[in-house]
């Protein structure tokens, strides 16, 4: 996944509410370094929540997490002389991941949604320590954090262990001591004296309610949204593109189609092709036409793009609801909020859940996993018909290389194209499993995080997939008569992807073209130039 900075209506700060956080908010604190700023009735529920765990200790109560083990070791009761020690041993014992390390904004991402559930207000942790997660945020204090471990269950537990360490003083950060430097690695204690803080002392609950949890989950899974938006809008663009240059009919994407049939992504598709090769003269060149109907690749763009859209959104709405959600456990209420039943006191009533299991996300995350490979596979068969001499128009020489035989043209890039599908489709089968664990205690988990990387991978394959298309599709162009013009939107890509890739006059190495592509379409340029001559967002 990037971590380029992407244009568009990203906010300049963000507020921590506990209740209004949404995808944007995640992508601008974890790609642009938005500052975060904790709202005064975010504090006030932060307090209050403290202030019940504190009224809870002087109860003989076994409250989970306060003074009682964790996993299998819940019926250990802990002294009271020992009840800081086991917060800080939960924190070291948890921080067990392992593979390659989050990236920055993963790792941004992650912080920012914790620090949300925290100021929602159940979880019971003291002002200092979401002040210690907003100044590290502000700060560029970042966590190293492995990434492989959780099970979605009892959320991402290894993964925020890690986060947590470096609060009191422990693990590693990467610490950015100005705008224009690298990143240097510090001991945990170090990277907070960086930042003006020391070191936490947890205090009763605290360590708990730092790592149970979907934050890892949730905040990739927030990044993901944002990316995938953006892979299926240029998945738009790219099929206008090759609509045009080979000569097929946008009457698929008339909007009376759509009309009977009335999905919301489909239409929004539709829409975009008719928009993106509005005023095409190439378009108008051949409408009377003896072709009758063009092939599945092209005609079903709408539906099949429109397909990954509901993916997309489906997510999007269970990211949101989650990153505004209390998720760890036991969670802490006013007495009168509850039913009898719960445990606690005459005014605190604590009840232990489920609300850290990651299945919401993960059966979503699946979900737009196998949307994306289908969205690459869709673009792959695209890029076919503008390279394979079988199918593609008789205007376009085979691979689309002048020369053919003697030379291969962009043969290899729809190899790569197929490779990248392949791939996508095998990530796109369901992550989600089951392996029991704390001896079997927890004896059902979700395995969201690893639905979250596998879905990264898919959306990134389609990302570089579009690009492949946007690529094929631009050096097709140089073949269709230059007397006619493209469309408004299709126009503008041609010219943007010509800023950075010159006309194949040769054979070279496709790769350096395909990357070069892919970093337009992945930092979002591509996208801000047609938005600029399309006067408006692309849906």
């Amino acid at each position: 996944m990037t971590d380029t900075p992407s244009p568009g209506s990203l906010p300049d700060r963000v507020a921590i509410d506990g209740e209004t956080l949404t995808v944007e908010d995640v992508v601008a604190v974890a790609r642009e370094d938005a500052p975060v700023e904790i709202t005064d009735d975010g504090r006030d529920a932060v307090r209050a929540a403290r202030e019940r765990v504190t009224e809870l200790l002087d109860t003989d109560e076994a409250v989970y997490g306060v003074d009682t083990g964790f996993g299998e070791l819940v019926t250990e009761r802990i002294s009271r002389d020992k009840l800081a020690d086991l917060q800080v041993n939960l924190v070291r014992s948890h921080a067990a991941g392992v593979g390659r390390e989050l990236s920055r904004a993963e790792v941004r991402a992650m912080m920012t949604t914790r620090l949300n559930t925290l100021v929602k207000g159940y979880s019971g942790v003291r002002e200092i320590v979401v002040d210690h997660l907003q100044t590290m945020l502000n700060e560029g204090v970042h966590p190293v954090v492995p990434s492989r471990g959780s099970l979605g269950a009892s959320g991402d537990l290894a993964p925020l262990a890690h986060m947590a360490l470096v609060l009191i003083g422990e693990g590693e950060a990467d610490v950015r001591r100005a705008d224009d430097a690298d990143p240097e690695r510090l001991p945990g204690d170090d990277a907070l004296d960086a930042a003006g803080l020391d070191p936490l002392e947890l205090a009763p609950k605290e360590g708990l309610a730092l790592i149970n949890g979907t934050q890892l989950t949730c905040g990739v899974g927030a990044l993901l949204v944002h990316d995938a938006a953006r892979a299926v809008r240029m998945a738009d663009l790219a099929g206008a593109l090759t609509t045009e240059v080979t000569m097929g009919s946008t009457a698929a994407a008339d909007a009376a189609i759509s009309a009977v049939r009335p999905h919301d992504g489909q239409a929004a598709s539709a829409r975009n092709v008719k928009r993106l090769t509005a005023d095409s003269e190439i378009v108008e060149s051949h409408r009377n036409c003896d072709r009758v109907q063009d092939a599945y690749s092209i005609r079903c763009l709408p539906q099949v793009h429109g397909a990954a859209r509901g993916a997309v959104a489906h997510l999007r709405e269970a990211i949101e609801t989650e990153c505004n959600s209390a998720t760890d456990n036991p969670l802490v209420y006013p007495r009168e909020d509850v039913n009898d039943y719960a445990t606690g006191s005459e005014d605190v009533a604590v009840l232990s859940g489920g609300n850290f299991h990651g299945a919401v996300l993960a059966h979503r995350l699946d979900y737009l996993a196998g949307a994306m490979a289908d969205l690459g596979a869709i673009c792959e068969r695209r890029v076919d018909r503008l390279l394979n001499p079988n199918v593609q128009e008789s205007h376009l020489p085979p691979f689309l290389a002048a020369d053919s035989g003697v030379r291969s043209g962009y043969m290899l890039a729809q190899y790569a194209a197929a490779a990248l599908v392949d791939e996508a489709r095998s990530t796109g089968r369901p992550a989600v499993d089951n392996v029991p664990v704390s001896g079997n205690q927890e004896d059902h988990v979700s395995m969201s995080a690893q639905s979250a990387f596998e879905a990264e991978t898919a959306v990134e394959n389609a990302r570089t997939v579009v690009a492949i298309e946007l690529l094929c599709a631009t050096e097709a162009a140089e073949y269709v008569d230059d007397a006619l013009s493209h469309g408004v939107g299709t126009g503008a890509a041609v010219a943007a992807v010509r800023e950075v890739v010159d006309p194949l006059t040769a054979d070279r190495p496709p790769s350096p073209d395909i990357e070069r592509v892919d970093a337009l379409v992945a930092s979002g340029l591509l996208e801000s130039r047609v938005i600029d001559v399309l006067e408006g967002p692309l849906e």
